[in-house]
């Protein structure tokens, strides 16, 4: 089985705010900082993505690939490569558990990426270690400047202030 790299965050908002950012792949270019492109493929029943089409620029690993989504509860994804250019492999997840009565998520990212050219094992993990923090650290972000969620300014103001 293949090494995995997993690191965890925790987000001021509750799992539902989070999932609904991660959920959102058409904006994942404003905010995540190697995904340059993001298309949703298809959906199912519930209208959440299946498949996603992504072009990936993380440095080390630029690819133009597809990946196939599963949604269990509201509380996890995880996704499987389906084809790619550069990819032999390409397996992650996000679990979100609430803490604080639900006011705060523990986000957990899972990664593992296999490369179809020859690449040192620990020039990969740091590669897989790059792309989780910054979207562990963008998912943050962007989730906590949301309007009306717990880190935004606006979730502090006054009615007719």
């Amino acid at each position: 089985m293949a090494e995995h790299t997993k690191s965890s965050i925790t987000i001021e908002a509750a799992p539902a705010d989070v999932m609904g950012v991660i959920a959102d792949f058409a904006r994942y270019p404003e905010w995540t900082g190697e995904v340059k492109e993001a298309e949703v493929l298809a959906t199912d029943a519930e209208g959440r993505a299946e498949q996603v089409r992504l072009v990936l620029d993380a440095g080390a690993i630029k690819d133009d690939h597809t990946l196939a989504y599963t949604w269990t509860g509201g509380d996890e994804v995880s996704w499987t490569l389906v084809k790619s250019q550069m990819l032999r492999s390409l397996d992650g997840s996000y679990h979100l558990v609430p803490t604080d009565g639900g006011a705060r998520t523990e986000v957990t990212y899972r990664l593992t990426v296999d490369v179809k050219i020859p690449m040192l094992g620990m020039i990969k993990r740091k590669a897989e270690k790059v792309i989780i923090d910054r979207a562990l650290a963008g998912l943050k972000k962007r989730v906590e400047s949301a309007p009306g969620s717990a880190g935004s300014a606006e979730a502090f103001e006054k009615p007719g202030a």
